[in-house]
């Protein structure tokens, strides 16, 4: 609980004392580069991997010769918006993002480059927290729609090669009873997991003490308070919303 008040009070001077808005705009587009650009390579792989083996692994275990072959694209729709492009992408996210955001405010901090900016009258959570936080929020719902969109691709390439589902039946399958409100769900689940990770990662890292050995000791804990907050979340939005 101790730990629980101290990230709330932490939450409030992101917002409380600001710098004006055309210093965070320059801050801001570094981090979404930062964040977001960077980012790009490793959830286009994961993604189309997952897909790929979500569709073979669906196609595997559907034996009854009554359910028709365009289910399988239907289950790799579903669980590819519902699930692997927001929650399976944050925990890759998370190690990414969460540890680089954690080990770099923890180097400054033990560097007391954190404490100069104090000395200078800057809010220095604020300063430096802020932008990440923004930046991850805008740019994670952008990643989540690339990878929703490359991990139903990947199914449909290795359906399509391995011969288990035709391009017909795959794109049928996509199209048939389709919820607009998945896509919502899952940009719904994008921006609150962006937001616990980044805001996670960076308390880990502001508060670090001591030394280099407690850097790694805090992007670790970023990464781990931060998986174990984005599933917790998931399971919450998915009782409060289905």
């Amino acid at each position: 609980m101790k730990s629980l008040g101290k990230y709330m009070i932490f939450l409030g001077k992101l917002i409380s004392n600001r710098e004006p808005f055309r210093v965070y705009l320059k801050l801001f587009f570094d981090e979404c580069i930062l964040i977001g650009i960077n980012s790009l390579t490793i959830v286009v792989l994961v993604s189309v991997f997952i897909g790929a083996v979500m569709c073979l692994q669906t196609a595997f275990n559907l034996v009854s010769p009554i359910i028709p072959r365009y289910v399988i694209s239907q289950v790799v729709r579903d669980i590819a918006l519902l699930e692997v492009a927001p929650t399976f992408t944050a925990i890759v996210f998370a190690g990414k993002v969460g540890s680089n955001i954690a080990g770099g405010l923890g180097t400054m901090k033990i560097t007391e480059q954190v404490d100069a900016l104090e000395v200078m009258g800057i809010n220095s959570a604020s300063y430096l927290v802020l932008p990440k936080v923004l930046a991850g929020m805008f740019m994670y719902p952008i990643l989540v729609t690339i990878a929703g969109f490359l991990a139903i691709t990947g199914g449909y390439i290795a359906g399509v090669v391995s011969g288990v589902v035709t391009p017909e039946e795959y794109i049928y399958g996509i199209r048939a009873d389709f919820m607009e409100f998945s896509v919502s769900f899952a940009l719904l689940k994008a921006f609150v997991f962006s937001f616990l990770i980044t805001s996670i990662s960076a308390y880990k890292g502001y508060y670090t003490e001591g030394g280099a050995l407690e850097v790694g000791a805090s992007s670790t804990k970023a990464v781990t308070n931060s998986c174990i907050a984005v599933l917790v979340a998931d399971f919450f939005i998915a009782q409060f919303l289905v």
